[in-house]
């Protein structure tokens, strides 16, 4: 994939927290720098195949793993629950990431490629903080998330009650089920791609402290919360720099048309959906990914 040896290096967010980054080098040297993003549960080896693919364009990746997944550090007692108390606490991973790993290798704004829960703090950035990246590409970015067959307003709802009389820290409804040795690939929601789905088991197979099942109720009201501020009017049209949104025709997770509206309401921005893919597009089958790659490449070639 021409993607050279990494090793991880940790850093200290603003407040202390513990987090795990990468930084990968394409053969060729490069001051152009791509920061990746990834989704919510998700961890630094599961994109190995999408750094290789963005080396291979010339492009030096740098990433790291949100507080509370991957490796960095967690902030409850049980490794497996998802938690923060407020969508601040990543916005300080991020700007810690920025500061401490992107800038020293260029002073360069740099592109974001950037999936679901990424996106969604890609987009806070990008609306807090203009000129920081150069542009982005948001693969079925958390706008706003599927219910599934519960009413809209229930989640909300029943999360602000939990955190309001101190149950926060509690794993939502069926979320400590969520851990992902006990789910097989009928029971996913995130990929078509059955190897690549179980390349990923694999690697929590070998490294079980990385895993996450699901998030606790006050993770669900943060990510609500944020959710309302991101809905709110003129919100995209504050963000200036070009946006490339990919949805995903099948996605289960996030609401693929609260992504197409966003574009729509952005001053530079675009919306492509691939139809048949499930709400993981980097980790599908060949054919859905070629179809996502062609349409980043003429997105960056239009920059």
């Amino acid at each position: 994939m021409g993607m050279a040896p990494f090793l991880f290096r940790f850093i200290s967010a603003k407040d202390g927290t513990r987090l795990r980054t990468a930084t990968f080098e394409p053969e060729k040297k490069s001051r152009r720098v791509c920061v990746l993003l990834t989704g919510q549960t998700e961890f630094i080896e599961k994109y190995l195949e999408v750094v290789g693919e963005l080396n291979a364009r010339g492009l030096v990746v740098a990433t790291f793993d949100w507080r509370g997944q991957g490796g960095s550090a967690r902030a409850l007692s049980d490794p497996l629950k998802s938690h923060v108390g407020d969508f601040a606490e990543y916005d300080d991973d991020l700007s810690s990431f920025l500061d401490q790993v992107v800038a020293p290798i260029s002073t360069a704004a740099p592109l974001v490629l950037a999936h679901s829960l990424g996106g969604h703090m890609a987009l806070r950035a990008m609306h807090d903080r203009p000129g920081l990246f150069r542009a982005a590409v948001l693969t079925a970015p958390m706008l706003k998330v599927a219910t599934r067959g519960w009413p809209r307003f229930l989640p909300p709802l029943v999360s602000a009650l939990y955190k309001a009389r101190g149950r926060g820290n509690q794993f939502a409804w069926g979320m400590a089920a969520r851990d992902p040795f006990r789910i097989d690939f009928a029971a996913q929601l995130c990929t078509s791609d059955v190897k690549r789905y179980a390349r990923t088991q694999d690697i929590l197979l070998a490294h079980p402290d990385i895993r996450l099942a699901g998030p606790t109720w006050s993770w669900i009201a943060a990510a609500y919360r944020s959710m309302r501020a991101e809905a709110r009017s003129r919100y995209a049209e504050a963000i200036a720099a070009p946006v490339l949104i990919v949805g995903a025709g099948r996605d289960r997770i996030v609401m693929k048309q609260a992504g197409a509206k966003f574009a729509a309401n952005l001053p530079n921005g675009k919306y492509v959906e691939i139809e048949d893919s499930e709400h993981e597009i980097l980790m599908e089958k060949d054919a859905i990914r070629a179809r996502f790659w062609q349409a980043f490449d003429t997105f960056v070639a239009g920059l």
